[in-house]
């Protein structure tokens, strides 16, 4: 006789897990599977989630066709993954290549590092950080999960873990980070300026990177950044992803504005992160969109990073983030914040 089928339950019921959650998958697929069966059901959500944004597909295709095959009765009409039980969750998930798994099980352990970080800080709250407290203030942002897991899966990104929990929660050493990029013929952005500081703002990087592919538009007028200016510029990505590693040793907390597109550009994927754009609470706009550095700063700090039509400047703009960092901590600014009218939303 033919073995239950998982599609059997109703779409939004989560019935205990069997022994066995794959009686109709064959074997090779159990031991991947069983390597993810230990996550939480929130957290395989959330990997399906990043499979659809990325268009990604197994041995069955991407989720819907998934569901489509699978479940006769409801097919891809009930396509929520948080309304699937955590089984049908898993046995889409081994679907995929043991690369993809590898990279699922990473999600796995950010989440559970997640976790780790949340259980110390109501057991230890006395002793952390207050850097380490805005840490944590980024990731419980709405869009902190949508931005910050990164396809590194992917040729050519690096991964950095933070290490012990208990030795990182009472760490506060900070350095703040921009980069200008490009845009290339193949459709990609490319960067071709670092700049790193610390909370003095002291100049860490500051580094002009060649591309390695052919350039479709500078945007000088906003990167500030010309054809000439990178000849004969030897540096590359994979210099700048080394120079990381090595400044933010021992687990340093790097601080950027909307930070996640520079790690994107970076291809470095990082968790110790404090997003300047996530940490303060914005009275006049709504709940999706977050202030420029700009007119975060005019509001916070005082000063405008730039004036009007004048172009980016990688340092400044990370001193900037720096400095409304160094603010928060200062003055907390807990109530929300007024943006000038004028300014346009990121």
């Amino acid at each position: 006789s033919q073995p239950p089928s998982l599609f059997d339950a109703r779409p939004s019921e989560d019935k205990p897990s069997t022994n066995n959650p794959f009686p109709f998958r064959c074997p090779r697929t159990r031991p991947m599977g069983e390597r993810l069966a230990g996550a939480e059901k929130e957290v395989l959500v959330e990997i399906v989630r990043f499979t659809q944004k990325n268009g990604l597909k197994g041995a069955e295709g991407g989720w819907k066709d998934f569901l489509a095959r699978n479940d006769k009765k409801f097919g891809a009409s009930v396509s929520d993954p948080k309304k699937r039980t955590k089984d049908v969750l898993l046995v889409f998930l081994v679907t995929f290549s043991k690369d993809f798994q590898k990279y699922f099980r990473k999600l796995v352990r950010r989440h559970a590092e997640r976790r780790a970080i949340e259980q110390y800080m109501n057991e230890f709250s006395g002793k952390i950080s207050p850097e380490q407290k805005l840490v944590q203030l980024t990731t419980e942002h709405l869009d902190y999960r949508k931005n910050y897991y990164f396809p590194s899966y992917q040729e050519g990104w690096k991964v950095m873990r933070i290490g012990k929990v208990s030795s990182s929660m009472n760490s506060g050493a900070m350095l703040a980070i921009d980069c200008e990029m490009v845009l290339c013929h193949d459709g990609t952005e490319a960067v071709v300026r670092v700049c790193v500081v610390d909370n003095k703002l002291e100049v860490k990087l500051d580094t002009l990177v060649n591309p390695l592919k052919a350039v479709a538009d500078y945007r000088t007028h906003i990167t500030g950044v010309s054809k000439k200016d990178l000849e004969g510029v030897t540096c590359s990505l994979v210099d700048i992803q080394k120079s990381l590693k090595k400044i933010l040793a021992k687990g340093k907390i790097l601080v950027g504005h909307s930070l996640y597109r520079d790690l994107y550009v970076l291809k470095f994927d990082y968790s110790r992160v404090i997003d300047t754009a996530y940490i303060f609470k914005y009275a006049n706009l709504p709940t999706t969109s977050t202030a420029s550095l700009n007119s975060l700063c005019k509001s916070v700090c005082g000063y405008s990073v730039r004036e009007d039509g004048e172009p980016h400047n990688c340092l400044k703009d990370a001193e900037a983030a720096m400095n409304l960092v160094t603010a928060k901590l200062k003055h907390g600014f807990n109530d929300p914040i007024e943006i000038a009218e004028n300014s346009v939303p990121e």
